[in-house]
């Protein structure tokens, strides 16, 4: 499977990037998905969570709260790292499953730790959504209702956005208006549907 990564810092626009090539018949495994299925309730992780975060860490329905866990661990670097070294290698196991089960010509595998958790190892190439950190901080406060502090906090975890695009083998400028963002997601479908094809005749005639 030809796996394309998706990555970008907060608000930078990965769903929308995501959802045009969801249109366009593309799989999408998304991490920060699977990050929700490792931690549904009754699952060992969650168990782990609650013992080490206390019965408030859960919602009234026996689910995580996860505007809770994140206000902890983006003010707590050490109950960060507590938390990655359990919920990542799960993630990575489930990620791995999906994108061996993905049916359509490339994968697109969405993370916003792409980079950062050493998943770019899942992926032939890396797509980075950039724009400037004035529009994350528009973005994400406005869909996400939260503080101009708590998005900056959020982003000085993150990859710095030069780190980012230095490590991209494609970039979406997400600055414009939505018919450009239409036409860039449109032209690197048809590159990675080439890529992929161009992989599977490889595999072919060395088998």
């Amino acid at each position: 499977m030809f796996v394309v990564g998706l990555t970008g810092g907060i608000g930078s626009g990965k769903t929308a990037v995501s959802d045009r090539l969801r249109a366009l018949g593309i799989d999408i495994i998304d991490a920060d998905v699977v990050a929700r299925q490792v931690v549904e309730p009754q699952t060992q992780a969650l168990l782990q969570i609650q013992g080490h975060f206390g019965d408030d860490i859960l919602q009234a329905d026996g689910r995580l709260d996860r505007a809770r866990l994140r206000r902890i661990i983006f003010s707590d670097p050490a109950e960060k790292a507590w938390l990655e070294q359990l919920l990542h290698p799960l993630i990575r196991a489930e990620v791995s499953r999906q994108l061996k089960n993905a049916q359509s010509p490339y994968a697109l595998f969405v993370s916003p730790l792409l980079i950062e958790a050493g998943q770019t190892a899942f992926c032939d190439r890396v797509l980075v959504v950039d724009t400037a950190e004035a529009s994350q901080l528009d973005r994400t406060t406005i869909r996400d209702k939260n503080s101009v502090e708590q998005v900056r906090n959020i982003m000085a975890t993150q990859l710095s956005r030069q780190q980012r695009l230095e490590s991209a083998t494609d970039v979406i400028d997400n600055s414009g208006s939505m018919q450009q963002l239409d036409e860039a997601v449109t032209a690197l479908h048809r590159k990675f549907l080439a890529m992929a094809e161009e992989k599977r005749c490889d595999g072919k005639a060395t088998q």
